[in-house]
């Protein structure tokens, strides 16, 4: 372990929200791309929706990151097994118990906010995302 629970491979981290179609997928997302490939990233959902909310994925298109082909994936203890730390969004009591750090991020679901709300959102999970890999002992790429 190098810091805060990260392998010497750099920090595994999964995130976890109900449907697997909004928070989680913007966090994944912002996880590999500020990590520099330096980190790894799941993503996972108590629920899982049939496809990640199409305006997530337009919001995200806008700043350069294509999530068209993702789909929604149920969380599996595996995953929660594999990460260093999890970071649970929302899915209360069905979130994973696996003795591995684990942070709680309470965010609004992305489900019906206006594009405005939206674009705030990605930018709070980003500070999160990045805050999260200073922790971890790794610094982030710009973007």
């Amino acid at each position: 372990m190098t810091r805060a629970g990260a392998t010497q491979a750099g920090p595994k981290v999964l995130f976890v929200c109900i449907q697997n179609a909004g928070r989680s997928q913007i966090a994944e997302t912002l996880f590999r791309a500020l990590s520099g490939g330096r980190g790894e990233a799941r993503s996972a959902g108590t629920d899982p929706a049939a496809s990640v909310h199409p305006h997530v994925a337009a919001a995200l298109a806008e700043r350069g990151f294509d999530v068209s082909t993702k789909v929604p994936k149920a969380l599996e203890l595996s995953d929660a097994e594999w990460a260093d730390v999890v970071v649970t969004m929302g899915c209360g009591d069905r979130c994973p118990v696996t003795g591995k750090p684990t942070e709680d991020w309470v965010l609004a679901d992305p489900k019906d906010m206006t594009s405005s709300d939206l674009a705030q959102l990605i930018d709070e999970i980003g500070l999160r995302v990045t805050d999260l890999l200073d922790r971890m002992g790794h610094t982030t790429t710009a973007r």
